[in-house]
């Protein structure tokens, strides 16, 4: 009797983000006009966890076990980068939570702005910055109107959608209810309704709006050759006044600590995350992604190199610029004073005072490992043994090899 032999296919070989850069990334940079933020960002990127940022030797005494554990960049648009940083600021939002209905509001801007805000990192740094501003006066001018006090939110900016397309827009988590002018009451907002959504679009509409003119008028913006007129300036703006603008916004069933689960997800990653990169091979970067008009099947995508890193750049942030914000309560003056109010008449528990952990903590957390032991015979801790970064010259020969 013949016998059929079944072999599986070979796995694929897993890719990061830093892999496309060696391959491709020389090669866009030197056909491609690069800001200082992108190439410092694409640079971290291919250095990471590599000897070119240093380390330890980490060994063990009794067994004899090493290891070599290389340095992070720590950029934030790294994706192997921030988890620690996440994992910290999730737990730091939920202990400021407060036992009342938090909502979830999506402010988007128009694709019609995508040209203007592109252009450069000083319209990135200016139409993103107001961006943050319109919506938040927007929702605390609806607070103080409509419930009579002052909200608190935290806003996200997110900038991609699943195929890294520009996609500009803010994410807000924002409180059930205010805390009084006077601070005599809490306010509640009810748990069906925050504001009406339609109502939030045109004002959020209008203070957009305003601040582009203003820009424009006081030549804070570079502008492109389509918007070089003074007409075609006012034709966009004319445009922008015309449209309906998305503002979505939902209460969490699920409760506030599963909002902020799903907007962990972007609070510190930029992009895409290595675990969507499926494949690299004649040029050509596939990755996954969810297509939202689809019910949300899972699809591939596959794109020459140099179109997918040239989507990814257009993601990373000026310089200094915060796509995390918190405004009203919890505006960082006096927050920690007006929650312990909101706690106070709500009849809240204060968390405890509890100290960050380290990154040793979070790993045995996450996965049961200790990195402090052996993991060949389990004997701790291991001696660590620095190994220095490169002189600055072998530093600028590993940035030549790429560059």
């Amino acid at each position: 009797m013949a016998v059929a032999c079944l072999h599986a296919a070979p796995a694929r070989q897993r890719i990061e983000l830093a892999d496309v850069f060696r391959a491709h990334g020389k090669a866009y940079a030197q056909t491609h006009r690069l800001s200082s933020s992108q190439r410092k960002v694409m640079r971290a990127i291919v250095q990471c966890r590599t000897a070119a940022l240093g380390g330890q030797r980490e060994s063990c005494s009794q067994c004899g076990y090493s290891r070599y554990r290389y340095h992070s960049c720590r950029n934030r648009h790294c994706p192997k980068c921030q988890s620690l940083a996440k994992a910290q600021w999730l737990e730091d939002r939920r202990r400021e939570l407060l036992p009342t209905p938090y909502f979830h509001n999506v402010f988007t801007l128009p694709h019609e702005l995508n040209g203007l805000i592109l252009t450069s990192d000083r319209n990135r740094r200016a139409l993103w910055g107001l961006l943050f501003q319109a919506a938040a006066e927007t929702l605390l001018a609806f607070g103080r109107n409509h419930l009579g006090g002052t909200i608190g939110l935290t806003l996200v900016l997110h900038t991609w959608d699943q195929r890294l397309r520009p996609h500009f827009h803010v994410h807000a988590v924002v409180t059930g209810g205010a805390l009084a002018a006077d601070g005599s009451q809490w306010i509640d907002a009810g748990r069906k309704f925050l504001f009406p959504v339609r109502a939030l679009s045109k004002v959020f509409r209008g203070k957009y709006v305003a601040g582009v003119e203003k820009l424009l008028a006081a030549y804070e913006l570079d502008l492109p050759p389509q918007l070089t007129r003074p007409d075609d300036q006012r034709r966009l703006l004319r445009t922008l006044r015309r449209k309906p603008w998305v503002v979505y916004s939902k209460r969490p069933f699920a409760g506030p600590e599963k909002l902020l689960d799903y907007l962990g997800r972007y609070t510190h990653r930029v992009a895409i995350s290595n675990h969507r990169l499926l494949a690299m091979e004649d040029g050509q970067v596939e990755f996954a992604y969810r297509d939202r008009r689809d019910g949300d099947r899972k699809k591939t995508m596959r794109l020459p190199a140099e179109e997918f890193i040239g989507r990814f750049l257009k993601h990373v942030l000026p310089k200094g610029f915060m796509r995390i914000r918190h405004y009203g309560l919890l505006a960082n003056r006096a927050k920690q004073e007006r929650l312990a109010r909101c706690r106070e008449l709500l009849d809240a528990i204060a968390p405890e005072p509890q100290e960050s952990k380290t990154w040793a903590e979070w790993l045995l957390l996450w996965t049961g490992e200790d990195p402090t032991r052996c993991p060949q015979c389990g004997h701790a801790p291991l001696v660590c043994e620095e190994i220095p970064q490169p002189t600055r010259t072998n530093r600028l020969a590993i940035d030549d090899a790429f560059w």
